[in-house]
């Protein structure tokens, strides 16, 4: 098989005049942590919106599992196995924390659309959403709403919700965005737990989350990637130093 899970070729994203994208190559490897970064306005949200197929590239293609997905809509990518989170929660605040999960379950028994059926039939899944709830920390929260949650627990319900999607390439926007130190590291911690089995692409501002959880992290700046490669290396590159610390490569020397 493969080890390539998802391909970019040449990606380019143009608005007008403005180029938000500029020919990108970037490799997904299978069963990996693969993390993109950068400043405000280096295209990181267009990429991402590329990937998950929210928009649609001006030239360029993008490869899931050896197969072309560039003109697919969002629907059909899910239905392959790519799923997304949103930088918002996406949840049904009005529903218990157990009816959301439960929901993305149905998709299973092809019944999502089904709303006519007896209410009981769900009941059937309430076993497998409780499993899903337990492997995110949530299920003494199971009949709580899920407007009544704290903000890093309704993360942690929208990836249980994209688990129960059976996602094989689960890609995460701003997973810690707005959260407080507590919270930052409840989500960190799930992340890491769940990747087992597959694979993750998270666009994330956090850095020390980035340290901790990407095998390998792209970094774009002006819509063009600037350097790729595990923390270690990216973190001391002068020119990642320079676009996305602010530090320059004079100012590098003189704390040396």
């Amino acid at each position: 098989m493969n080890d390539t899970i998802l391909e970019a070729r040449n990606l380019t994203k143009n608005f007008g005049g403005f180029v938000a994208v500029n020919g990108v190559d970037l490799r997904i490897k299978r069963g990996s942590i693969h993390a993109i970064i950068g400043p405000n306005g280096a295209g990181k949200t267009t990429m991402f919106n590329l990937l998950t197929k929210f928009i649609t590239p001006s030239s360029g293609k993008i490869l899931f599992n050896d197969t072309d997905i560039t003109n697919k809509k969002p629907a059909e990518i899910a239905n392959m196995g790519v799923v997304r989170s949103f930088q918002i929660s996406a949840v049904f605040p009005h529903l218990t924390v157990l009816e959301n999960v439960r929901l993305a379950l149905q998709r299973g028994l092809g019944v999502s659309y089904h709303f006519w059926r007896s209410k009981a039939m769900l009941h059937n899944l309430d076993a497998q959403a409780m499993a899903q709830l337990e492997r995110v920390g949530l299920a003494d929260y199971a009949e709580l709403r899920a407007v009544e949650l704290p903000y890093g627990r309704k993360r942690a319900l929208e990836i249980a919700t994209t688990l129960g999607l059976e996602p094989e390439l689960m890609l995460l926007d701003e997973p810690t965005q707005g959260m407080g130190t507590e919270d930052v590291g409840t989500v960190t911690d799930l992340i890491g737990r769940v990747r087992e089995g597959r694979t993750i692409v998270m666009v994330e501002h956090n850095l020390g989350v980035v340290a901790h959880l990407a095998d390998t992290i792209t970094v774009l700046a002006r819509g063009e990637v600037l350097a790729e490669g595990p923390y270690e290396v990216v973190s001391k590159n002068p020119q990642v130093m320079e676009a996305y610390m602010g530090v320059s490569a004079d100012e590098q020397e003189e704390t040396v």
